[in-house]
């Protein structure tokens, strides 16, 4: 038991310091070094691939052991609704790797273009706004999450 909280507690530190860390710290910094525009924009699209599946992998392990936990400790409430948040995380993660980003660096090149097609910058533009919203939203979810497991261990569970 205390092995697979130390692992819960793990992903889900390690899934929130990940959005945290890119979000606030890895893209400000490469977007604000000096690159141009178009080798900044490289610089992330080669770490997208693995950030995505480091919210897999610890988004998964996450949201597994929390279901775990609300079928066998006290506080099945708190942990039920802690599950149910990284859930929907997790799915919101999915989505944002395997559906938004493939769709966004297939037109990603429209930003770096002099005169863009302007239908294709609104649609990278808009693809670009719901990349950040997404992972803004998992950042939230992770936090209610985090605040649900201290609820969830406070009530004995």
């Amino acid at each position: 038991m205390t092995v697979a909280l130390f692992v819960y507690l793990l992903a889900i530190g390690c899934w929130l310091g990940g959005i945290v860390f890119f979000s606030f710290v890895t893209a400000p910094s490469v977007f604000g070094s000096g690159l141009p525009l178009s080798e900044a924009g490289k610089v992330i699209s080669t770490i997208f691939p693995r950030y995505y599946i480091f919210g897999y992998v610890t988004g998964g392990i996450a949201a597994a052991l929390s279901l775990y936990f609300a079928a066998i400790r006290q506080a099945r409430l708190a942990w039920g609704l802690t599950a149910l948040l990284l859930a929907v995380a997790l799915g919101i993660t999915v989505y944002a790797g395997a559906v938004v980003r493939p769709r966004v660096d297939a037109i990603r090149t429209v930003a770096e273009e002099q005169s863009p097609d302007p239908a294709r910058k609104a649609e990278f533009d808009r693809l670009h706004s719901l990349s950040v919203y997404l992972n803004g939203t998992v950042l939230l979810l992770n936090l209610a999450a985090l605040a649900g497991t201290v609820g969830a261990l406070g009530s004995r569970g």
